[in-house]
């Protein structure tokens, strides 16, 4: 009889996206509350619990900040330069920040974006 395989699962499971967004939609950068919705739509894509929005507006530019109980989304925008920076942290297997990421990037009308990904994983 053969062994089982033995999946590794970390004690605490984070993960984060996040990257810049060019050539996005200046009039969806300049929009808190377009910007807040697609926070919130954000969050169900990735499976995530949203707990609340705050957001500003900074000259033309907006900063949304939304605590999700796994942990964060934020996006910042420059509509000036069709510019946008977004992070999406979440610890928990369930979740899905890449494709809440994607999510983002595709509502602003990105036309090219850079992502990174950080494993914050921790088995202590």
């Amino acid at each position: 009889m053969m062994g089982a395989e033995v999946k590794y699962v970390p004690k605490v499971v984070g993960k984060q996206v996040y990257g810049s967004l060019y050539e996005c939609d200046e009039d969806v950068l300049k929009d808190t509350q377009k910007l807040q919705e697609i926070v919130r739509q954000a969050s169900k894509e990735g499976n995530m619990t949203l707990l609340d929005i705050k957001s500003w507006k900074i000259g033309e530019g907006v900063s949304v900040v939304a605590i999700i109980l796994e942990s964060h989304i934020t996006i910042h925008t420059w509509p000036e330069y069709k510019f946008a920076t977004v992070d999406v942290y979440s610890c928990g297997a369930h979740t899905d920040p890449k494709k809440a990421f994607y999510y983002i990037a595709e509502e602003l009308k990105s036309e090219r974006y850079e992502i990174k990904e950080a494993d914050r994983s921790s088995e202590f």
